[in-house]
């Protein structure tokens, strides 16, 4: 296709994402080298479609071995099961429930329904498990080549690696799609978290030559060779101050990536853009793409990531937070657009459950300190760190007590939520927590979501939207059925069934939300990892809609009549109360000797 190859080194050649004008000399060596790397993209690409293609045709046309023939049994199995969840949960959420059998109320049909729905999960839930189970053995006699989701996925994962850079942003961001992309994908790429590349120690002194105008050694006591931490777009080494002897922490961006990030990002582009022409309906990511190219800029701009820090620094502190979260502070001295030098703190991921327990501190507190911070920025500050993967949420145990202390680092990627979004998203919250089902639904309406209003529920909270509704029916902040220990199989095929019947229109408005709503996803991804890996010790559900009613209510003290302001006071107070008397349930259970210890059936009387 030599129109498209044409397209495309013209579109290399495109300096504004740097915005500035292209030379010969800046430009024709990063070009080269993004070109090479989008001919890799585009290889790669088509032979994952090829085996695809090889795949269909094999199931199709040739003869069926025995494991064959029992993998499109239990495919079809699930798939049959998939249908009957899907059937059962629109019978569930549609409110004409048609007429009444004889001998029922209309409750009975919707407690039967409920019913329907659970059993339906189950059996789902099952069917993947029995599904998994039989390509787990099948990888193990074959191969990971016989499954063609993981051949398609280590190819993928090998184009990240060996590009780099914008490709392993790019694989990382698919890794947190575990409702939209098969499993085989989500569990190759999650590796792009622990294996970012290294820079050679003689690029990281060249990259701290050409931004200080002086070598490690001679600006730094201690300068350590091998880095403490490395990501796709810089990489973190230790040192020392040569005037105080503080330590430091300073982050180098990777040599080279901010000359060829402009045409990594126009190769990319082109490519999805011609993938979504060729397979209209089965592929629809150009809004990762859009996301991308506007944000890696930002990214790549460590004077910004200094401002964004010292701003989250004074936000935190006009929310009261300021004593629990720490945030290092810049040395601007010898800061510039690809090197940051901060002073460094101390602290393990926020998911070392191990480095937890060790510091004698309880796992409750850490998940509820971690939902605490970020829902304050969502809904108070406006001013939100999107990235909040465990790496850079780090904790420590605070000198004034066995209360955990929050060091926040990598403040890149930062959004400024306007005005009106945040109090609808505040709305939302707010209505997720309370079950007010008219409000999920007005809420959503006002974000722009309508139909899918139950999927984007259950991919926000993290919990089927058939929980929602029997919570509004008990009044209950945590559902009877709600799983303890975190997300159960059968509560992950409820939402996956919401995503199967939405997968197009998912597709279709991702593609067309704000992209501030696209980032607070990806905030919301990176959290849920947090707290599972936590074990789900604590509502965060209860903690956003504590802070979303906050920020509701400090609205109408500013901006209401004395009436909006004094009913704004009682509806807070209300919540409030709810939630101290939730608070008090799940201490009593989880504290009290004798207590049952499940949380699930002491919650009932509220």
């Amino acid at each position: 296709h030599n129109e498209h190859g044409l397209s495309l080194v013209t579109r290399l050649d495109s300096s504004a994402f740097l915005g500035a004008q292209p030379t010969s000399s800046t430009l024709t060596a990063p070009s080269l080298e993004a070109i090479m790397r989008a001919m890799r993209l585009v290889q790669t690409v088509s032979l994952m479609v090829m085996d695809y293609k090889a795949a269909s045709f094999r199931d199709k046309y040739l003869p069926k071995s025995s494991n064959d023939v029992e993998r499109m049994r239990l495919e079809g199995e699930r798939n049959r099961c998939q249908q009957e969840l899907q059937a059962a949960q629109i019978a569930y959420t549609t409110e004409d429930k048609g007429e009444l059998r004889e001998g029922m109320t209309r409750k009975d049909i919707i407690l039967l329904q409920r019913d329907a729905v659970h059993d339906a999960a189950d059996r789902m839930a099952n069917a993947e498990e029995q599904l998994q189970t039989h390509l787990q053995e099948e990888e193990k006699a074959n191969g990971r080549n016989s499954n063609v989701h993981y051949k398609a996925a280590d190819r993928l994962l090998s184009l990240c690696q060996v590009n780099g850079g914008a490709y392993i942003k790019i694989g990382q961001h698919l890794a947190n799609l575990d409702y939209l992309i098969p499993v085989e994908y989500i569990n190759t790429l999650s590796t792009l978290f622990n294996a970012a590349p290294r820079s050679a120690f003689e690029l990281v002194k060249q990259v701290i030559q050409e931004e200080l105008g002086t070598s490690p050694g001679q600006m730094f006591d201690s300068f350590a060779e091998e880095p403490l931490a490395s990501a796709s777009l810089a990489q973190v080494h230790v040192a020392y101050d040569k005037e105080t002897g503080r330590k430091l922490a300073i982050k180098v961006q990777h040599s080279g990536l901010r000359e060829t990030s402009a045409g990594d990002v126009a190769a990319i582009t082109f490519v999805v853009r011609l993938l979504e022409r060729w397979f209209p309906e089965d592929f629809s990511f150009g809004w990762i793409a859009d996301e991308l190219a506007p944000q890696l800029a930002k990214e790549l701009d460590f004077q910004m990531e200094g401002r964004n820090a010292e701003r989250a620094t004074r936000e935190l502190k006009r929310v009261g937070l300021a004593d629990r979260v720490i945030i290092p502070r810049v040395l601007w001295k010898h800061t510039t657009s690809r090197v940051l030098t901060m002073e460094f703190e101390e602290g393990f991921p926020s998911t070392d459950v191990d480095a937890i327990d060790k510091a004698g501190l309880k796992r409750r507190d850490v998940a509820k300190l971690v939902s605490s911070v970020f829902n304050a920025q969502v809904f108070l500050s406006a001013f939100v760190h999107c990235d909040p993967h465990p790496a850079n949420v780090l904790i420590r145990r605070s000198k004034r007590g066995d209360k955990p202390e929050m060091v926040l680092v990598d403040h890149g990627l930062y959004k400024q939520i306007d005005n009106n979004f945040r109090l609808d998203y505040a709305r939302l919250w707010q209505s997720l927590m309370l079950a007010d089902l008219k409000g999920i639904k007005a809420s959503c309406s006002a974000l722009g979501v309508d139909e899918m209003y139950t999927l984007l529920a259950a991919m926000l909270t993290s919990r089927p939207y058939d929980e929602i509704m029997e919570r509004a029916k008990t009044g209950q902040l945590v559902s009877s059925n709600a799983s303890v220990s975190g997300k159960s199989s059968a509560d992950k095929a409820m939402i996956q069934g919401y995503a199967q019947q939405f997968l197009q229109e998912i597709m279709e408005i991702l593609g067309t939300l704000p992209r501030q709503m696209l980032l607070l996803l990806k905030m919301n991804d990176c959290l849920r990892h947090i707290d599972y890996a936590l074990g789900s010790p604590t509502n965060t559900l209860v903690v956003a809609g504590r802070y979303a009613s906050l920020a509701l209510r400090e609205d109408k003290m500013v901006n209401g009549s004395v009436w909006d302001r004094l009913h704004a006071l009682v509806d807070y107070m209300r919540i409030l109360m709810r939630i101290y008397a939730h608070d008090y349930v799940i201490w009593w259970t989880t504290t009290v000797p004798g207590s049952t210890g499940r949380q699930t059936k002491s919650v009932d009387f509220l």
